[in-house]
């Protein structure tokens, strides 16, 4: 226990001694939202990685999707790495920085604003950026107090006000730059964290060869691959279907969530995005995939704790049973490790929320002269506010941490994947159409909250987004065209000329 204590009194006094230093940068409303675009490529690389898992992944879906889906959960993490990281920096990555620069954005919903000449999709998208945010930051705390009462055997309650009121001193003193210095720092933490839990964990099983033949032996009695000896080490699982899914949401999600885009606002230069690039998919490819191939190998973990009086398995309890069996000090690390994943996505959660409402409801419209220190002072009140907002839901989460990630996925990425794809690419996208996704999305996930008509909320939000990349350029085709000459204006800054080395490019013999 002492060993325990210790891991977090460092990691704290840490994350603290980072915001009063990352405080005296922050002058301005550009350096606390972007960090004066000027960052670079690791610290943005390992913020996006960071930022995009949590302990929603090491504790919810790794625990749910592996006791599903076997040893073929570890596809989760190799489409989280090329589609949710690499792809998503080579196609979103540089037009993001440029265009985003060239409208003057620093929020997705702003970017919506200017892009499409339209303040009520501005208005609109901030309040869909707010509320759908609320059941994502709940689920990181859920699944954090798992592994802390397992660890620390203290109360749920506790832990998510330490946590809360630890993030919220240092986001609130450092804004953005607070969160990209601690991200760093987290990341390399959950870097060497994961790879010495899954070598320990699968130790505790003979090994990766003989944890492999235990699992091939187990077979389901129910449900795909019901009867199917080796189901659960064969190549794509016992139910590709549903593993597809999860593969697009998590993947295909990052693509449209405004706290992830957020990070190519404030990209510094074109190196810091070949670079991130690289940096990114395998700091993806090593955490997210280790965590899914772990969580692979749940049902050789499983105990009565593990299910309820009707039979039914707590998913969120799988990982702590797999890691209570650990050293003191391996559980020392665990904790840190999923603390750093946690505490930076619920950073960049409340900072994404925090400005958006500040810059995109409040400024201009509720108070039509804001100063920079109005704006400052605005930012840091909301945070405060989301973070006991999201407390509050925290302490009575209705349902699995997968379901509450899985509904905010759903609507923030089936609402602005499309149109912010779209027009980064695409003059002839229109209003309407992005109207048309915002309720495609939105509409699709919150009806099957109550319809049910896609019986997992995960599979719901894959189809939500599906559905957006489809209707947005479709309605496009039968509404007014946007004003050409505005657009044109706009898209002229891919067509600036720059100079760059020869390292970078070819010239023209």
């Amino acid at each position: 226990m002492v060993i325990k204590i210790a891991l977090l009194v460092i990691f704290f006094a840490s994350m603290v001694w980072i915001g009063v230093y990352a405080k005296k940068k922050v002058t301005n409303v550009d350096r606390f939202v972007l960090g004066g675009r000027a960052v670079g490529p690791w610290m943005t690389a390992f913020s996006y990685g960071t930022s995009y898992f949590s302990a929603v992944v090491f504790v919810g879906y790794a625990g749910q999707f592996g006791y599903k889906y076997g040893i073929a959960t570890t596809w989760i993490g190799i489409g989280n790495a090329i589609l949710g990281s690499l792809l998503a920096w080579v196609v979103l990555g540089r037009r993001t920085r440029v265009m985003t620069n060239r409208l003057g954005a620093s929020t997705m919903p702003e970017y919506f604003g200017k892009r499409y000449d339209s303040k009520a999709l501005r208005i609109a998208a901030s309040g869909i950026a707010f509320v759908f945010m609320i059941p994502y930051t709940a689920s990181v705390y859920n699944g954090l107090s798992k592994l802390f009462e397992m660890a620390f055997d203290i109360p749920y309650w506790v832990c998510v006000i330490v946590m809360a009121a630890l993030t919220g001193v240092y986001v609130i003193l450092g804004g953005y730059m607070a969160t990209t210095i601690s991200d760093f720092v987290q990341g390399i933490i959950m870097l060497f964290g994961i790879v010495a839990v899954i070598g320990a964990v699968l130790n505790t099983q003979g090994g990766f060869l003989h944890a492999v033949g235990q699992m091939a032996e187990i077979e389901l009695t129910e449900g795909a691959g019901a009867g199917q000896p080796g189901v659960l080490t064969s190549f794509f699982g016992p139910d590709l279907p549903n593993l597809l899914g999860v593969v697009i949401l998590t993947s295909l999600g990052t693509w449209g969530l405004p706290q992830m885009v957020h990070k190519f606002y404030a990209i510094k230069d074109e190196k810091s995005v070949q670079t991130g690039t690289i940096i990114s998919t395998v700091f993806a490819l090593v955490v997210s995939g280790g965590c899914y191939f772990l969580g692979g190998f749940g049902r050789l973990f499983d105990a009565p704790a593990l299910h309820n009086a009707d039979g039914s398995i707590v998913y969120d309890a799988i990982i702590p049973q797999m890691l209570s069996r650990l050293p003191d000090v391996l559980i020392g690390v665990v904790i840190v490790l999923v603390l750093s994943a946690s505490m930076s996505t619920l950073s960049s959660l409340v900072l994404t929320s925090s400005s958006t409402l500040t810059l995109d409801l409040i400024k201009g419209n509720i108070v039509k002269q804001m100063d920079e220190k109005k704006q400052l002072l605005c930012m840091r009140i909301f945070l405060v506010f989301f973070i006991v907002l999201s407390v509050v839901l925290a302490l009575n989460p209705p349902t699995f941490i997968a379901q509450l990630m899985g509904i905010s996925w759903g609507a923030l990425a089936g609402a602005f994947l499309a149109p912010f794809l779209y027009g980064l690419y695409a003059k002839r996208i229109t209003k309407s159409a992005v109207w048309a996704s915002f309720a495609c999305g939105v509409g699709i996930t919150v009806s099957n909250m109550f319809l049910k008509f896609i019986e997992s909320p995960i599979n719901a939000g894959a189809f939500a987004m599906i559905a957006g990349l489809v209707v947005v350029p479709v309605v496009s085709l039968f509404t007014p065209k946007p004003d050409r000459a505005k657009v044109e204006e706009i898209f002229e800054c891919f067509e600036e000329e720059v100079k760059v080395k020869k390292k970078i490019a070819l010239p023209k013999e």
